[in-house]
């Protein structure tokens, strides 16, 4: 039996790549390929089947070379039914109620054995939570595999995150090593799944790497030493949050919007992301990035107080949020669809008007702002805090001060700007709300227990964090615009921007807020020689006196805005020139004030 884990990876991870290879080889030869259909996103035929070099890799490395256990064998079990479920599933396409029952007698076999999610002292509910638990996470993987190694790629990341949480618990060697095969394989099949994928792992492999993930949550260690209620609750969840998020939220927005949570789509959070700006690779990579994250999370909260535990994860949550809100936003429907939808889903309506009143979600937002600085305040300050006199100090202030911050931030105008629109306008208006609510906080505390045993040093570190904390989440909006690159299309066109002053400066916040214009600008020019070579909004200005047909040319330019209007006629003669001999669209871009007739 092998007992290193790194070499149980390495042997599982060669054995996937040979495999693969094979199934994949097999597929093409007699026709198991994935044909691009108007609902799918990959645009030419692919290899199916993967799942078998997946599930086989794992099963033989099992049963040749690892220890065996009574627990193990049923997961494995279980997961191999769930995986024939697939397989027929890709061969003759089963109907879904069939699949559901397929799963449902998967969870029965685990459920069965006495493995079960611990999360309530009630046995039938966890024994409903587990049934729950494993079929969703085996449908959430299955959602989830809509792009080129998306799917594999974050399985591997889960499975690596379980093999950590296994090793750090001790005595669960068994567990590490089967983890550690199983990430192998997925590593190994990855090697053929990423972008540009030769080869899918179809609803064969979907399902059992999502069953088998799921199953193996269930053991009862994986919680942690302190084995709070928080590990218990939050570990699981947090190792396949990536599944969840993106089932989640597609499963609203699909239902909100009238239509079937189960229908294909190009409505995924991989799918958003492209239709904001960013390559097919940048967006799987980015969701690997959330991945690791949630896994690096779900394993330092296992060590931590469960107050400390909640205020991490929170964070993390508000951090999703925002960016769950942002997503929400992209257009993936045709706009006449989402009419139809208006009219005919009554809750529709509502969300989709809610969702252009935010208040209520800014101020809940503020809520848990108020309390995470003010906690934090006090860990930073005095260290350990539950249990102290200083828990106690921070537990009945803390509805006082949420209260008071919250009519400050309303007073002075916190809740009239627009997200989108941030500036450091509204920063100076966050800190007067930040400063009138600390002062009016240290007021009602001294009134009403003199100030007795509390920290000066808390409320001012408080309102430092809080100020930023307000500020960060005001501009995620922007920051998001600005950090993703404009979406690409056929019909874009290269634009340089004459003129880097403000004129320029402002046609370039135009261009970047309507992308529909397909403008993609590359650079300023201007005349002024102190302007060269500086850099506005991270675009480059260049010298326009002599070498614009050269700028022009090193930079495929297709069109000219001129952004200021007192340039002289001798210059716009003399770029009107440039232009037609380099065959270059002209363009004033300007804002124009008239009257408008009254009839």
């Amino acid at each position: 039996m092998l007992s290193s884990p790194f070499v149980i990876a390495a042997v599982s991870f060669a054995l996937s790549l040979g495999l693969t290879y094979t199934v994949r080889e097999f597929a093409r030869h007699y026709g198991f390929v994935a044909k691009p259909k108007s609902d799918r996103w990959h645009k030419r035929p692919t290899a199916m089947m993967g799942g078998v070099a997946i599930f086989l890799t794992t099963a033989i490395v099992f049963t040749l070379f690892l220890e065996h256990s009574r627990e193990l064998w049923i997961i494995l079990g279980a997961s191999a039914f769930l995986f024939l479920v697939g397989l027929i599933d890709d061969a003759i396409q089963i109907k879904p109620y069939q699949k559901l029952i397929g799963q449902l007698i998967g969870a029965g076999i685990v459920v069965s054995s006495g493995l079960t999610l611990q999360w309530t002292s009630f046995e039938i509910i966890n024994i409903g939570l587990t049934v729950f638990w494993l079929i969703g996470i085996a449908n959430a993987i299955n959602l989830l595999d809509n792009m080129d190694g998306l799917a594999a790629g974050i399985a591997a990341i889960a499975a690596f995150s379980l093999t950590l949480g296994f090793a750090s618990s001790g005595g669960q060697e068994t567990q590490v090593a089967l983890t550690a095969a199983f990430t192998g394989a997925l590593v190994g099949f990855l090697v053929f799944n990423f972008n540009p994928a030769s080869i899918f792992m179809g609803d064969c492999g979907s399902m059992f790497v999502g069953f088998f993930l799921a199953s193996m949550v269930l053991d009862n260690q994986i919680g942690g030493r302190s084995r709070s209620i928080v590990s218990i609750l939050a570990v699981p969840a947090l190792i396949l949050f990536v599944p969840i998020f993106d089932t989640t939220f597609v499963t609203v927005l699909r239902k909100i919007s009238g239509r079937k949570a189960s229908q294909g789509g190009r409505d995924h959070t991989s799918h958003r992301l492209v239709a904001l700006g960013l390559s097919e690779r940048n967006a799987v990579l980015m969701l690997y990035g959330f991945a690791i994250l949630a896994g690096s999370i779900a394993l330092f909260v296992r060590e931590l107080q469960p107050s400390q535990s909640l205020a991490l994860i929170g964070f993390f949550i508000i951090i999703l949020t925002i960016i769950g809100v942002y997503l929400s936003k992209v257009k993936v429907y045709e706009e006449q669809d989402e009419e139809l939808a208006l009219q005919n889903n009554a809750g529709y309506a509502f969300i989709y008007n809610l969702s252009h009143k935010r208040r209520i979600f800014e101020i809940f937002l503020d809520i848990f702002l108020i309390t995470l600085c003010y906690y934090a305040s006090y860990i930073f300050i005095f260290g350990e805090l539950e249990n102290t006199p200083n828990w106690v100090l921070f537990l009945k202030s803390l509805p006082l001060l949420i209260v008071i911050h919250l009519f400050a931030f309303l007073l002075v105008g916190v809740y009239r700007g627009l997200w989108r629109y941030t500036s450091i306008r509204d920063v100076l208006t966050f800190g007067k709300g930040v400063a009138l609510g600390s002062i009016l906080s240290i007021l009602a505390i001294l009134l009403l227990y003199r100030f007795e045993n509390f920290s000066r040093t808390v409320f001012l570190f408080n309102a430092i964090l809080l100020l930023a904390a307000l500020s960060i989440s005001r501009m995620a909006f922007k920051f998001f615009r600005q950090l993703l690159p404009l979406p690409i299309s056929d019909a874009q066109c290269n634009v340089l921007i004459y003129g880097a002053g403000d004129g320029g400066e402002m046609v370039l916040r135009e261009l970047k807020n309507n992308p529909e214009w397909n403008y993609v600008p590359i650079g300023f020019v201007d005349d002024d020689p102190m302007k060269k070579d500086k850099v506005i909004h991270g675009l480059k200005v260049f010298g326009g006196n002599g070498s614009l047909p050269s700028i022009c040319r090193e930079n495929d330019v297709q069109e000219i805005l001129i952004s200021f209007r007192n340039i002289s006629k001798e210059r716009i003669e003399e770029v009107r020139e440039i232009c037609r001999d380099s065959d270059i669209s002209l363009k004033r871009a300007q804002l124009v004030i008239e009257p408008i007739e009254f009839e």
